[in-house]
């Protein structure tokens, strides 16, 4: 069988599964979230190169979410904490102080910004040049193991650092947009691949955009929510660039109900602020849409 012809039929096995599995999940969502289906988009069957074409995963519905006992917030660890690492320029600076708010919105918990840590901090045995391009990387593993895990404060949810330095996670990868811990609570993120926010205006806005999309991605990774596999959703997978724009900044109804349950925040009032959000900052797409929600939600109530 040819490399295509293999390809293909995990395409098909991606796709029936994901239906099916949707199919379950979506017949057991809450209310609320059931009212919000008809404004979201399935995911397609995988291209070549994509995530799901190279990483076929399972999904998870919100049911199975509640049942497999996630890492969630508590009366005692309830703060996201960000953690700069390296230098930053002043726009840079201005996206990590505006992606520090709109986490805080997103997930409904505090964030707090700790201190900026240094590069220097990084050994060489967890540094490299990328062997083709020649751009100078930092291992994930050893920021999230090394770096974040000794300093993870006693009431942390969740800490999380944001460098300018581009990242690797190891061997057999040429680089990530972020990775996080699943269960230990920690992650790292990077805007080297998101643009130069100093070019214009909308070069800002790229860069914002796509910083907020990976911080609030790998954050929700430690939460427990895997990748999604049925609508287009912020928790997709992505190999490269291309795939990871064409996802949007909001989650789809699976995703966003295992979401409030594990925070407690109200859907409604997400969107509303979320929206608010959006508008101050010139995302007229993200406004629409969670207007368009927070209708939804409203007229059903």
């Amino acid at each position: 069988m040819s490399f295509r012809m293999t390809v293909f039929f995990g395409f098909l096995a991606v796709t029936f599964a994901a239906a099916a599995a949707d199919k379950r999940g979506s017949a057991a969502l809450p209310q609320p979230y059931q009212r919000l289906l008809p404004l979201h988009q399935q995911l397609p069957p995988p291209q070549p190169g994509e995530w799901l074409a190279m990483h076929p995963e399972p999904g998870q519905s919100f049911q199975e979410y509640v049942g497999s006992g996630p890492v969630k917030p508590d009366s005692r660890r309830r703060t996201i904490y960000i953690q700069p690492l390296g230098e930053f320029s002043r726009p840079q600076r201005q996206i990590l102080d505006l992606t520090a708010r709109y986490m805080e919105i997103y997930f409904g918990l505090p964030v707090k910004t700790l201190e900026d840590v240094p590069l220097r901090i990084i050994p060489r045995k967890a540094r490299r040049k990328h062997p083709a391009w020649g751009d100078d990387q930092i291992l994930t593993t050893h920021v999230l193991e090394d770096v974040l895990a000794p300093r993870l404060p006693k009431d942390a949810v969740a800490m999380i650092a944001l460098t300018t330095s581009d990242l690797w996670p190891g061997e057999g990868w040429n680089f990530v947009f972020g990775q996080a811990s699943l269960a230990e609570r920690v992650g790292v993120w990077s805007v080297y691949r998101n643009g130069d926010p100093e070019e214009s205006g909308d070069s800002f806005r790229l860069c914002l955009r796509r910083t907020l999309r990976t911080a609030t991605h790998e954050t929700a990774h430690m939460l427990s929510m895997p990748h999604c596999i049925f609508y287009r959703c912020n928790l997709c997978g992505s190999n490269h660039r291309a795939e990871a724009d064409q996802h949007p900044l909001w989650l789809c109804p699976q995703c966003l109900a295992k979401l409030c349950w594990a925070t407690g925040v109200d859907p409604a009032r997400r969107y509303q602020r979320l929206a608010e959000f959006f508008k101050e900052n010139d995302f007229k797409t993200e406004q629409e849409f969670c207007e368009q929600s927070l209708k939804l939600l409203r007229d059903g109530a």
